[in-house]
């Protein structure tokens, strides 16, 4: 059982190395994925204008650009509120899918840091823990090996007054 506190340790250290590993992995890829698609920020963007589009904050201000351009075409009408022969209707459909992408490509970029950072946070608890466990191992009271033996119980005399409770 002294064992158990080290085991889940080990496994809390392992299993943060392994979600920091894999956090960076997911957000390099959705990283280099967005920035194979050679896609520019608009130079009407409120930030980030002209910078290409590599990571989120670049990803969400072109999505917010696309919004506008779409809101001025469409005069602030939605794919669903627009009627089924408006030539529009196929732009804003194309925009809708866009912005779903790159919001998409946000989220990945989240999560990824999220378990990186759980990763880290995971280690920190599993070096806390063996921290915890060894300073509880050398302060513990350890029973000898050998112990004196117990004093045989009285008996008591007939005779004897009863003990007083």
């Amino acid at each position: 059982m002294a064992k158990v506190p080290k085991i889940i340790s080990i496994i809390l250290i392992v299993a943060g190395g392994v979600m920091i590993v894999l956090g960076g992995v997911t957000y390099y890829l959705v990283h280099r994925e967005l920035a194979d698609e050679k896609i520019v920020v608009s130079d009407d963007a409120t930030n980030f204008a002209g910078e290409p589009v590599e990571g989120p904050f670049t990803a969400y201000a072109e999505a917010t650009v696309i919004k506008k351009h779409t809101d001025e075409i469409s005069g602030g009408k939605t794919y669903a509120e627009l009627d089924r022969d408006d030539p529009v209707r196929a732009t804003v459909m194309d925009s809708s899918f866009l912005r779903a992408s790159l919001f998409t490509s946000v989220v990945a970029f989240g999560v990824a840091a999220l378990v990186g950072a759980l990763g880290l946070l995971f280690i920190l608890i599993g070096i806390a823990m063996l921290a915890i466990d060894r300073r509880l191992q050398a302060t513990a009271i350890v029973p000898e090996t050998d112990p004196a033996p117990l004093p045989a119980p009285v008996t008591p005399v007939a005779g004897d007054p009863a003990p007083a409770v």
